[in-house]
């Protein structure tokens, strides 16, 4: 699922936006995300950042999801893997060792030049790598629109800066 928009910003500024976790909140199109719970911005494919969310239909309400950096192509592309919550490893020598099993989903920022001062933005979920198995929600588990207002979220934030 995709949505595109251009952003009245170069791209760097929609970029750093984008690197920034406690952004997210702001740029969130569902509701769903609530606060950082890591707020180094992200610097490199593989770096794991915690996000404090809400959901009424989730088992706890409140929850975190792990999201994992995928692609860090500054200013051209961000992309990350959420995972369920980290989970205590029982056994492990260091006593807070977690795991995170990551689902599959991944959420993708393509950044293009749209000319002075201006910047194509593609926003995809894309759920194809979610196993069969693990599908006990519908994928998408929300509207296209909600990456619609993820983008104007996005924009609007860029273009205050």
């Amino acid at each position: 699922m995709t949505a595109s928009t251009v952003v009245n910003a170069p791209a760097d500024t929609v970029f750093d936006i984008l690197a920034d976790p406690a952004t997210h909140t702001d740029i969130d199109g569902t509701g769903w995300v609530q606060q950082p719970v890591d707020r180094e911005p992200l610097a490199e494919v593989g770096q794991i950042f915690r996000m404090g969310m809400y959901h009424d239909n989730h088992p706890n309400k409140h929850y975190e999801m792990a999201n994992r950096v995928e692609v860090f192509e500054r200013p051209r592309a961000i992309a990350w893997q959420p995972g369920a919550e980290p989970r205590h490893i029982p056994g492990h020598p260091h006593p807070d060792a977690t795991t995170v099993e990551f689902g599959g989903w991944i959420w993708r920022y393509d950044l293009e030049p749209a000319g002075a001062d201006r910047t194509s933005v593609t926003l995809t979920y894309d759920w194809s790598g979610v196993p069969k198995d693990n599908r006990d929600i519908e994928f998408p588990p929300f509207e296209r629109q909600h990456l619609d207002n993820s983008l104007k979220n996005l924009a609007a934030l860029a273009e205050r800066r």
